[in-house]
């Protein structure tokens, strides 16, 4: 059962832009294993983090940094939740995340399934 859905579009440029005039939004915003990559990527991991909460129905008190994606076997990205979005992801009832990514032309996008 869909527990909830959620998209988000990002412009690679004006993202980019961002992260350079704010040097601490890198760290606010990415975990440690998402910091290191380009900024293409960063902006499509950025829409999936919009999109994990808009899943959960955009809850008061997530962070950015609760939701990470994380590459699998075979380039797959996979979401990893914790803290606050993993206890509201449980109070849902959510059992399994699905989380597609793609950039062109400058914009990034993601799409986030919950199911439970």
């Amino acid at each position: 059962m869909i527990v909830g859905i959620g998209v988000d579009v990002v412009d690679v440029a004006r993202f980019e832009e961002t992260l350079a005039r704010t040097p601490g939004l890198r760290a606010r915003l990415f975990t440690e294993g998402e910091r290191g990559l380009r900024a293409e990527s960063l902006a499509a991991r950025f829409a999936a983090k919009e999109a994990v909460a808009k899943a959960l129905g955009a809850p008061p008190g997530l962070l950015h940094v609760e939701a990470e994606v994380v590459t699998a076997e075979h380039g797959r990205p996979e979401l990893r939740v914790t803290g606050r979005a993993a206890e509201v992801a449980a109070a849902l009832g959510v059992t399994r995340w699905h989380v597609s990514l793609t950039h062109d032309g400058g914009v990034a996008v993601a799409y986030v399934v919950a199911e439970g």
